[in-house]
């Protein structure tokens, strides 16, 4: 049975349902995180209406509390995006940008929200940059209060100049194949420790549990 959720947020630049590089590759991971007690879900940010901003409701139909709301009730979110000109997406950016609102929210303790949540980042691309995405993405999620675990990164970009996308493989890649088995399984470790010792909140002596 799964004692642990997760949910992805796609930051595919292409509306459901065409084909994207960025949800297989999410897709992948999740089913992964699935073989490790995991319940997954998953959403193509590009179908919602989530507003500009850096407020947890920016009005005017934002569907972006909607979201934060499925973040907030899952133990592991998994950023997926791909590189446009050797960036995040601007999806992907406007979802960490939405995430700064969470720098002042606080549970019940006093703690950052997003604590005791767990963080990972996939990337495809067909140009390199793939480290440089990662690293921005996981400073943001890490900013906020996510956790990362050991290797909590996947990706694959394909020759530079060329057309080739994830999706066109025929099938996926032994190093990317293995960097999904050891994210997928130390994301569901690391979140089953902090759920059974969560991060003290201010104030509190660590031994205290």
């Amino acid at each position: 049975m799964s004692d642990l959720t997760a949910i992805a947020l796609i930051c595919t630049l292409t509306p459901s349902p065409e084909p994207s590089s960025s949800e297989l590759m999410a897709n992948h991971v999740l089913e992964e995180l699935a073989r490790n007690g995991v319940e997954t879900s998953s959403v193509r940010v590009v179908d919602l209406d989530i507003k500009p901003g850096v407020d947890v409701d920016m009005g005017g139909g934002d569907e972006w509390p909607a979201l934060r709301k499925r973040i907030l009730a899952a133990d592991i979110l998994l950023l997926a995006t791909p590189i446009w000109m050797g960036h995040p997406c601007s999806i992907a950016q406007r979802v960490v940008e939405r995430l700064d609102a969470d720098l002042q929210e606080t549970d019940d303790q006093g703690r950052p929200i997003m604590y005791g949540r767990v963080g990972l980042v996939a990337v495809v691309g067909n140009e390199d940059g793939a480290h440089k995405v990662v690293a921005d993405m996981q400073q943001a999620l890490n900013d906020v209060g996510f956790s990362l675990p050991a290797q909590g990164s996947t990706y694959w970009v394909g020759e530079a100049m060329q057309t080739v996308d994830f999706k066109d493989l025929s099938e996926v890649p032994e190093n990317v194949a293995h960097s999904i088995t050891s994210m997928a399984r130390n994301a569901a470790h690391l979140s089953r420790q902090l759920r059974a010792a969560p991060y003290p909140a201010d104030g509190q002596d660590p031994g205290d549990g």
